[in-house]
C-alpha cells in the first residue's frame, strides 16, 4: 500500500518550511524564531495557513514575520511508468 505522504507529493504537495519570527510575550521587544516544516501545497499553503491560524488563536506570541521555502519534490519529468521488469538470476 502507498503512503498517504507519496500520495500527497503526486497531487502536487512538497516540502514547505516557514521561519517564523514572533515576539516573546513577557518581552515584546526580543523576537524568537520557529521552524515549521510540512508537506504543504504551493501557491495556497492550506496547512501553513491552519497552522498560523491556531498559533493566533492558541499562543500569546506575536507574529512578527514568516518566510516561506517551498520545495516539489516529485515533479512530472522524475516519473515514469515502467513497461517491462527483466530479472537476472
Amino acid at each position: 500500500m502507498v503512503s498517504l505522504e507519496f500520495r500527497r507529493q503526486l497531487e502536487g504537495f512538497g516540502l514547505t518550511t516557514a521561519n517564523i519570527l514572533y515576539r516573546l510575550p513577557d518581552h515584546p521587544g526580543i523576537l524568537q524564531t520557529f521552524i515549521w516544516q510540512q508537506h504543504d501545497l504551493h501557491p495556497h499553503f492550506p496547512e501553513l495557513k491552519k497552522f498560523l491560524d491556531f498559533w493566533t488563536r492558541e499562543l500569546d506570541g506575536l507574529l512578527h514575520s514568516v518566510t516561506v521555502a517551498h520545495a516539489r519534490l516529485i515533479r512530472p519529468a522524475e516519473l515514469r511508468s515502467v513497461d517491462a521488469e527483466f530479472r537476472l538470476h
